[in-house]
């Protein structure tokens, strides 16, 4: 495979969300002066494609509360990963911020992620900022309302200091390739026998 094939390659596994970015990138490059030094080559750019990782995920539950697992695909250019995990007693909303958990901790490097969910609950609590706004009120909602699963909100904004974290929302059961088959990872692991507790849940 040459340079310019490697490049398509990468940019076609690019979700559409981002290709405005990319372009942008790629713009940026054409507008900087010719150097005669060190000359942005193909291989810097396929590299600053390949650092993005995609990641879906989704979590399953029968009954809420009741069994439950997660599942995750992630993708690193021409890799793919599959994970998933599951716990006798738990709850839905716990599973997909488990999902996410899991797979942002299955990263060795430092990378940049989007991470895909069908979960609004984790989509907007990040990227509104409730998440951040409960921690720093003590994991209050206000000052009645305690914030649901604190202990899993803090290991995910955690490792989204580790890593720069974006977090998109899919809709589920959409026909989503890659969010049907976190779906059919949860479900499948929700299912197996003599699954261990969920610590956090109470």
């Amino acid at each position: 495979m040459n340079d310019r094939e490697a490049i398509i390659r990468q940019i076609e596994a690019i979700p559409e969300s981002l290709l405005p970015e990319v372009r942008d990138f790629i713009q940026s490059l054409q507008r900087k002066p010719q150097q005669t030094q060190s000359p942005v080559t193909p291989i810097a750019i396929t590299k600053t494609l390949s650092d993005r990782v995609i990641i879906y995920t989704d979590g399953a539950c029968t009954g809420n509360p009741g069994a439950g697992g997660y599942g995750a695909v992630l993708i690193y250019g021409e890799h793919r990963k599959e994970i998933a995990g599951g716990y006798r007693l738990t709850t839905n909303n716990r599973m997909e911020m488990m999902a996410a958990i899991a797979a942002l901790k299955a990263l060795k490097n430092q990378c940049t992620v989007t991470l895909h969910s069908d979960s609004k609950y984790i989509v907007d609590a990040v990227n509104k900022g409730w998440a951040k706004r409960w921690q720093a009120n003590g994991w209050k909602r206000n000052k009645k309302e305690a914030a649901k699963n604190p202990d899993l909100w803090q290991e995910l904004l955690n490792l989204c200091q580790k890593h720069q974290v974006e977090f998109v929302w899919v809709k589920g059961h959409a026909g989503i390739a890659e969010n049907e088959r976190c779906d059919a990872l949860a479900v499948a692991a929700a299912q197996q026998p003599n699954l261990p507790p969920d610590a956090g849940y109470c």
